[in-house]
């Protein structure tokens, strides 16, 4: 813990760091990880029970699975892709959204209170995983030469200025595309953990203090927090679909 004179532990990268919990063959562990696993099962157990043995009158967990999955199927995939085109992909989006609103859900809760995507490498992931498939399809829909024409947007009709407009394109799309997806849903996870954590550090730090009127304050602020995250961790989980179904839709537009 950082001391900047007054004894107040501030947060700071400190508190996205954790000890292995075991390591093999230099292989490290940690706390992030068996987070990130416990999203995987929570995920397909949940689906797993709500679906394995679905029943034309549904019960309360297929009621919320159905709902659930509707949300992403109709929200999101329908609404960008439509349904002829987005049927196929909606499996694969319904298994993101939840993945990323498990794994951000982690940080307001007990004992776990830490956000896996708050850690780069698990966006940067999800984000390579849509890439790959936004790219293999453009090129299987449109070919090579009509591809990279799909990439650059590359047009006749702008003139002598088409050249700069396909090396932006070309840039934004292949460059620039991944690394916006990703560290969006990264920066959002890691600011808010950072001020819950400095909230929720500031009330116990007050509270052992004679600023226990203040503890009150910081401790409202730290409640405010956490409603604030429950919307925000949604919000990511729904940005980060959508702009995953946008950019296949892309993929499969004819170019112009």
């Amino acid at each position: 813990m950082s001391d900047n004179g007054c004894g107040f532990p501030a947060p700071g990268l400190h508190s996205f760091l954790f000890k292995p919990i075991f390591t093999v063959g230099g292989f490290e562990f940690n706390k992030v990880m068996l987070l990130a696993l416990l999203t995987t099962l929570v995920v397909v157990t949940f689906f797993y029970v709500a679906f394995g043995k679905a029943k034309l009158v549904p019960g309360k967990l297929q009621m919320i699975g159905e709902a659930g999955y509707d949300f992403v199927r109709r929200g999101i995939v329908y609404e960008t892709l439509g349904k002829k085109e987005g049927e196929k992909y909606v499996p694969l989006m319904v298994s993101i959204f939840f993945f990323v609103w498990i794994m951000n859900i982690w940080s307001v809760i007990p004992l776990a209170q830490f956000p896996v995507s708050s850690v780069i490498a698990y966006p940067i992931v999800l984000a390579l995983l849509v890439y790959v498939l936004w790219v293999s399809l453009t090129f299987k829909r449109h070919g090579f030469v009509g591809g990279w024409k799909n990439i650059t947007g590359y047009d006749n009709s702008l003139g002598p200025i088409k050249w700069l407009v396909s090396f932006i394109e070309f840039f934004s799309n292949l460059l620039v595309r991944p690394f916006t997806h990703a560290v969006r849903l990264f920066a959002n996870m890691f600011a808010g953990h950072l001020m819950l954590v400095m909230f929720t550090v500031a009330s116990w730090y007050l509270l052992n203090s004679y600023m226990i009127p203040a503890a009150g304050v910081s401790f409202v602020m730290t409640m405010v927090m956490i409603l604030f995250e429950l919307f925000v961790q949604a919000v990511q989980a729904y940005v980060f679909v959508l702009l995953a179904c946008t950019y296949i839709q892309g993929a499969l537009a004819e170019h112009h």
